[in-house]
């Protein structure tokens, strides 16, 4: 006979591992500074290339204006304020991101906590139908 009790936790625990489960368990394998410190170095990757891409099409579109007065720029200065812009975007989208993760990894560990106990009743259920089944074994089995 099926134990209804067991099937319900089972298809509970299968629904969070097809459901949320799916991204939350991943990021359970990590500890919370790996996990904050992987996403920052992506983060500083990807700020970095944005900020390359828009100066790139910055430069672009006035490309005639900086051709034609590029001997009367300041070009030390103008290096200055790209490089001070790029570090307050780099640092605005960085401390996005630690509380982005940081809230990620916290909501995937209450998550993953619920879901190991869940797996801890259904052991306790096992145990139990296996002793029931070792006792039955060892009176005698069942009469016929």
């Amino acid at each position: 006979m099926l134990n209804e009790e067991k099937v319900k936790v089972m298809n509970k625990l299968a629904m969070y591992e097809k459901g949320e489960g799916s991204s939350y368990l991943p990021i359970s394998k990590y500890y919370r500074s790996d996990y904050i410190g992987l996403a920052l170095i992506k983060n500083f990757f990807l700020v970095t290339i944005g900020y390359g891409l828009i100066l790139a099409g910055i430069a672009a579109y006035f490309g005639e204006y900086l051709m034609d007065n590029i001997h009367k720029m300041d070009l030390v200065s103008m290096g200055i304020y790209i490089l001070v812009g790029y570090v307050i975007v780099l640092g605005a989208y960085s401390i996005l991101t630690y509380i982005q993760y940081s809230i990620r990894y916290h909501r995937a560990k209450k998550s993953v906590k619920a879901y190991y106990a869940e797996l801890t009743a259904l052991g306790k259920i096992y145990s139990r139908e296996e002793k029931k089944s070792t006792a039955r074994g060892a009176s005698g089995g069942y009469k016929k």
